[in-house]
């Protein structure tokens, strides 16, 4: 899974329109336009013949790559335009942390910032993942959410971040 399925199914999840994703990017200090948001989330095109039934499962390839830098900026901003700008208390706004450091951290690093955004508790989340099948304990996820580096922390596959975004479909298109 790449950044542009995550953010695809974290948009329709949250059912968020072209215009408040291009809102959210703005939030997280990335300036965007609504074509730039749609070649995101567009896929291309396959010219290849079907015939290629070897890869079971290719990964989707998008108009344009969203690069874990422009990612992280739509969690910052998300974070931003569900809650709230943040600020110290002489007023200024809290500087937006970059946890992203390579590809292996991404998943992590959007269960902790979906679960700072929309106010969810640990128990939010193993519910959610219950509800798509996935059974993980309290002390899983919590080694999921912990900070790389520490001793007890555990890196994230897809298939937890895959249920999880379609638990949170599941959960948040029903209202």
């Amino acid at each position: 899974m790449n950044n542009n399925d995550r953010l695809v199914r974290l948009r329709y999840a949250l059912d968020l329109k072209d215009e408040d994703t291009v809102e959210v990017f703005k939030m997280g200090h990335y300036d965007t336009t609504i074509e730039e948001v749609q070649q995101l989330l567009a896929k291309q095109t396959s010219s290849k013949p079907a015939e290629d039934e070897e890869e079971d499962f290719s990964e989707n390839v998008y108009v344009k790559e969203c690069t874990n830098p422009v990612f992280e900026s739509f969690l910052n901003g998300l974070i931003v335009f569900k809650r709230g700008q943040q600020v110290m208390a002489t007023g200024e706004p809290v500087k937006q942390t970059k946890l992203i450091k390579h590809d292996k951290d991404v998943n992590n690093v959007l269960l902790k910032k979906v679960k700072i955004a929309l106010t969810l508790t640990s128990d939010d989340i193993l519910d959610i993942l219950d509800e798509t099948g996935v059974s993980i304990s309290n002390s899983e996820l919590s080694a999921v959410l912990r900070k790389e580096g520490h001793r007890n922390y555990k890196e994230c596959g897809d298939r937890y971040a895959r249920n999880f975004l379609k638990g949170l479909a599941l959960r948040y298109r029903e209202q």
